[in-house]
């Protein structure tokens, strides 16, 4: 179960309750008996595609029409950059 922290205690104590955190523990912190914030620890996911997925399923992210393959550079004129940005200059 989280322990709720008042804001000021949370602010003195913060090293140890993310030590709490980094052990697995969640911690709430509470602003006049009400709740504002979860503290809790980052579930890592093991792989790119993982997380990739994720990220499209939260909408983050979207997929490309297309292959990777595809996507070719603009110039390939050497200080291409230069030129552009003394033009924007």
């Amino acid at each position: 179960m989280a322990r709720a922290y008042p804001v000021y205690e949370a602010k003195a104590k913060l090293s140890e309750l993310l030590r709490s955190v980094k052990r697995g523990r969640t911690v709430t912190i509470c602003e006049r008996g009400r709740e504002i914030a979860r503290v809790m620890p980052i579930r890592a996911t093991p792989d790119l595609p993982s997380r990739l997925e994720r990220l499209a399923r939260e909408g983050v992210v979207v997929s490309a029409a297309g292959a990777v393959a595809d996507v070719r550079p603009l110039l390939r004129k050497r200080g291409a950059l230069r030129r552009f940005l003394s033009a924007r200059a």
